[in-house]
This record gives C-alpha cells, sequence and structure tokens, in this order.
C-alpha cells in the first residue's frame, strides 16, 4: 500500500536524523517532481544534498525552498553556509544578511558572518558581528572565542587575551581556547604563559593537535630538540614532518634525518618548502645531489621588480609610511630583529585602505611571478596553489645598526617583502636583502653554502621560495629601514556554525 504524502514526510525526516542522506536525496528529488509547490520536500532535499556536501545541487534546492517560503530563517542560514563553500562570499554575505533581517536575535547568523567576513580581512566588520550576537548571548563561548582570534588579526593582542579567557570561564575544558591563549602570549613574548596554557589544554586534552605542535615548537626553539620530537610526533599537524626533521637534523641526528627525509620523499610531491630548506642543507652539506624538488635551486626563483604605485613621493607611499607611524599596531617580540620592531596580527587584513591596496598589489607581482616562472619543472611552479591566502604580513622597522639574522618561513611557500624606506649607504651591501642557503644555526660539515644579495629601493619588491634563508645585512646609516613583508601559502577551508532540520 503506497504511502499518502505526509507519511512520505515522515518518513524522509527519519532518515534524515539517521544520516541516511543518499536515500532521502533520492526519495525527495522524486517527490518534489511530483509536488513541486511543497516546500517541505525541496527543503529535506536541500538538507540531504548539503550533509552529503553536494553545494552545487544543494544551493539550487535551498533557491527553490526559498521561491516557495522567502521569509524562513533557518533556510537562509544554511543556504549562506553553502554560498560559503561554494566560494561565493558575497552572496553569502547578502543571504546571512537577510536571515538576520528576519530574526535580528539570530545570534549564530551574526557570528557566521563575522567568520565570513574576517576570512575576507574585513576585521572591523567581523569584531562587530561577532559582538553583535554575543549582546545577544553573552554566554556564547565560541563568540567569545571567535571574537578574540580577530582581535588577533587585528594585532589587539591584549583585547585577544580577554575575550580567550572569557571564553573559558564560560567552558573550562575549551582546550582550542586554551592554545590560543598561549600563542596570544606567545606574540607578547611571554613564553611562560604560553606554555602554562599549551599544558592546560594538553591537561584536558592529551591528544590536542594545535597544544602538542606549540609545545614541540616551544623546546625546539630552546634547542632541547630531542624533547621536542614525540610532541611534533602526537601533533600530526600541518608540516610536523617537516619540524621533527629539523630536530632530528639539528640534533646532528643525520642518519636518522636522512632516513626520514627518504621515506618522505617516497610519499608524495614534493610541497613542502620547509623540508626543501632541510634536505638542500644536507645535500650541500654532505656534497650530495639535492633529490627534493620543491626548489632545488632556489636562487633561480628570486623575483625582484619596482611597483610603480609606490614611487618615491606617491601618495600610496606616503599613506603607507604615516599609517606604520601613526596607527596604534601592537608589537611582536623577535628575538632574530636587533635595533628594530615588527608589528604583530596580519597587517592586510587591517581595515586601513593602504595596507589592503597594498595587499592588491603583491598579489598583482604574485601573478607576475608565477607567470615568469611558469614552465619550471619543480614542484614550486608545478602544484602551484590555485587560490592562496596571506598567512602572515607584518611590518619591520629598523634604524642605525639594525639587522635581521638569517631564517626562514616555515609555513610559507612564496615569501617576499615590499620596501618602504631605504637607508643610503656607500657598501652596497648595508641594508641589502640577503639570500642563501644557510642560517638558524644549521651544523655546518664546511663553510661552501651559497649566498646572494639584493639592495632593494624604495618601491621594490622581493618575492621568493620560502625554502631559502633570507636575512637583512646590518647597516650604520643614520636612518630609518621599512618594508613590509608577507607569505602567501594554499588557502585553508572556511569552518562555520550549521542549523539542522
Amino acid at each position: 500500500m503506497a504511502l499518502s504524502l505526509p507519511q512520505e514526510i515522515n518518513a524522509l525526516i527519519q532518515q534524515l536524523n539517521a544520516s541516511q542522506f543518499a536515500q532521502v536525496a533520492n526519495r525527495a528529488r522524486q517527490l518534489a517532481a511530483q509536488y513541486p509547490r511543497e516546500f517541505v520536500l525541496h527543503h529535506l532535499l536541500a538538507l540531504a544534498l548539503d550533509q552529503s556536501q553536494q553545494y552545487a545541487e544543494a544551493k539550487q534546492a535551498y533557491a527553490h525552498a526559498l521561491k516557495l517560503q522567502p521569509n524562513h530563517v533557518e533556510l537562509w542560514f544554511n543556504y549562506a553556509i553553502v554560498l560559503t563553500q561554494l566560494d561565493q562570499p558575497t552572496d553569502a554575505e547578502q543571504a546571512y544578511r537577510k536571515a538576520i533581517s528576519l530574526n535580528p536575535s539570530f545570534f549564530e547568523a551574526h557570528g557566521n558572518l563575522g567568520t565570513l567576513l574576517q576570512k575576507q580581512g574585513r576585521l572591523d566588520e567581523a569584531i562587530s558581528c561577532y559582538q553583535a550576537g554575543l549582546r545577544i548571548q553573552p554566554q556564547d563561548a565560541r563568540g567569545h572565542f571567535n571574537l578574540a582570534t580577530a582581535q588577533r588579526d587585528k594585532g589587539q593582542l591584549k583585547e585577544a587575551v580577554g575575550s580567550y579567557e572569557r571564553a573559558i570561564a564560560l567552558f573550562p575544558n575549551y582546550t582550542d581556547a586554551y592554545n590560543n591563549l598561549g600563542e596570544t602570549w606567545r606574540d607578547q613574548g611571554d613564553m611562560g604563559k604560553a606554555v602554562q596554557y599549551y599544558q592546560q589544554a594538553l591537561q584536558r586534552n592529551p591528544d590536542h593537535a594545535g597544544a602538542n605542535y606549540n609545545m614541540g615548537e616551544f623546546l625546539y626553539l630552546a634547542k632541547r630538540f630531542e624533547e621536542a620530537i614525540p610532541y611534533f610526533e602526537h601533533s600530526r599537524l600541518d608540516d610536523w614532518q617537516s619540524r621533527v626533521m629539523y630536530c632530528l637534523y639539528r640534533a646532528e641526528r643525520f642518519d636518522a634525518f636522512k632516513q626520514l627525509r627518504d621515506e618522505v620523499i617516497q610519499q608524495g610531491p614534493h610541497t613542502a618548502p620547509f623540508i626543501a630548506t632541510l634536505s638542500t642543507h644536507y645535500s650541500i652539506n654532505h656534497g650530495e645531489a639535492d633529490p627534493y624538488q620543491f626548489c632545488p635551486n632556489g636562487f633561480e626563483f628570486v623575483y625582484h621588480r619596482s611597483i610603480p604605485e609606490l614611487a618615491p613621493g606617491s601618495p600610496l607611499l606616503a599613506e603607507l609610511l604615516d599609517n606604520i607611524a601613526q596607527t596604534d599596531i601592537a608589537e611582536r617580540k623577535q628575538a632574530r630583529l636587533t635595533n628594530g620592531k615588527q608589528s604583530a596580527g596580519n597587517l592586510f587584513k587591517r581595515p586601513e585602505p593602504a595596507f589592503r591596496t597594498l595587499g592588491d598589489l603583491v598579489k598583482r607581482e604574485f601573478s607576475h611571478y608565477q607567470q615568469q616562472f611558469q614552465k619550471a619543472d619543480c614542484a614550486l611552479i608545478t602544484h602551484f596553489p590555485e587560490t592562496l591566502e596571506f598567512t602572515s604580513s607584518w611590518y619591520v622597522s629598523m634604524q642605525k645598526g639594525g639587522h635581521l639574522d638569517a631564517h626562514i618561513h616555515e609555513i610559507g611557500w612564496i615569501s617576499g617583502a615590499v620596501y618602504l624606506a631605504m637607508p643610503e649607504t656607500d657598501d652596497p651591501k648595508e641594508g641589502a636583502f640577503e639570500y642563501g642557503t644557510h642560517g638558524d644555526g644549521y651544523p655546518k660539515l664546511h663553510d661552501n653554502f651559497p649566498t646572494n644579495f639584493i639592495k632593494p629601493r624604495v618601491g621594490d619588491i622581493v618575492l621568493f621560495p620560502s625554502s631559502l634563508f633570507h636575512r637583512t645585512i646590518p647597516f650604520n646609516a643614520d636612518a630609518q629601514r621599512i618594508c613590509v613583508a608577507f607569505d602567501l601559502k594554499p588557502a585553508t577551508v572556511l569552518q562555520t556554525a550549521r542549523s539542522q532540520y
């Protein structure tokens, strides 16, 4: 005996709650064709497709359902999430704002809109959205956590500490908040407090990937390499294998390092800049060919150009220098930096128009970089990410005697700097950008590690593989040296809260 439509709908709801998404989608699609004006069928179809990550089809189903019930708040909310997954942020923002206009007390919509805006670098708007959601629901621990992440991105480290602490007060087992609070204290140079919070996260969850990783990072920066290894191995996070290899190499356990490197080489494409740095250094040390093909000769992939919009005397240059001098931007401790200061937060995510414009100019040059080297046969180019983001951006301002020791940016793909002020010196090397294959105290079996240098002019940009060591050569001129540095890496997936049926 055939089921009535209400019985069919009840059965579909039960299947949806049992996560039988394929069955719900197939049957709801059939019934929706038979009953095209039945809102619930289109809604169930949209939810089933959404949960199956069939986002393009889910978008169509949501749109059809919204034509039938245009004032359905939760539907607009879930529609916005699907649009975000399809990388349609403008439409997603409009959908979130529609949900909020229909229900101004929908604090989850305020929060998700904040996350969307934060992803776009619209930090002031994101912070306002998070705060609006928290005024509605001040007991929302996740809202305080998200607010803290935006404040940290903006360089408001003290405010971020307060927001993370409120999240923890509301949810004492919030391990992500403990971990991030530790990172924020690290950014302020207080490693004692940083470690305290990493350990609190691990007390609550010994498997917390971020806290294990951060403890490993603390120990290796303290040159306690053997102690750091098990934390990185336990984290299995991001570039953990690179970090283990680093610890083995710095501990001069060359045989163990080579064994792990050769295992990693067999695992897949050579797309880890940090491993490239280590493999190149080992190969030079031991007089061998470098088998890791991320960018075997990084010197050939250094890009140096002038940006016309930043020519001396240009309005944009003047505005950038004024923003750096006058804007209240928190500083971050930098142990390798002498006679200078470095900004905290992500400069290109700040609201000042000049920083946003500079970020766009860097992206333009980044496209030119890719075009220039497009025929190169190495993973840096052949596996070039389709979408990249600024994982970080900051200014470095130095005075007379200033310099920055040789280092790499472990989490980048392409790194670089734009130069806004440069000291005039008779020696072409003073204040120059030097790049090479050695630094950071790596063990040397000989001194034959090549270097090269560029003396940038005001308005120049330098881009280079993140696998290259680089430093600022000391200068003695009574002048400032100001640059904006950045890392570009493959973009990450945006995570949001979701409303269920």
